[in-house]
């Protein structure tokens, strides 16, 4: 496999589900390559390690791809990373959206993107 070649993950069946259906996602969606993957999961696992996120997921669909992060898998999610190659031409094709809706960062760079998860607490004088 190559860097640039997409994760193709499998998608659950329903019973009495139409197949054609799940392979025309699977031909038509977007996906995050490898590369875009391993930078996704190297700050996943800083902030999993900390104990701030526990869980994740990951969707494939027709205009972007979205990774999700989760404090408990029970709740939404706290952030989504999203890819929408649709707006490569405009804001940039990933961004960084809070569990408001609210867009944290945008950009055409993902580790730009992701270094908004860097920002710590700053110290404020009086």
């Amino acid at each position: 496999m190559s860097e640039t070649e997409p994760i193709i993950l499998p998608l659950a069946r329903k019973a009495g589900g139409d197949t054609n259906q799940i392979e025309l996602a699977r031909r038509g969606g977007i996906a995050f390559d490898r590369r875009e993957l391993s930078q996704i999961l190297d700050v996943y696992e800083r902030k999993v390690a900390s104990g701030e996120w526990r869980d994740y997921a990951i969707d494939t669909l027709r205009e972007k791809a979205v990774f999700s992060v989760f404090r408990r898998s029970s709740e939404c999610p706290l952030y989504r990373i999203e890819k929408s190659p649709k707006l490569a031409r405009r804001q940039g094709v990933y961004s960084v959206i809070a569990a408001t809706g609210l867009i944290i960062k945008r950009g055409h760079d993902l580790a730009r993107v992701l270094r908004a998860f860097d920002r710590g607490l700053r110290l404020v004088e009086a």
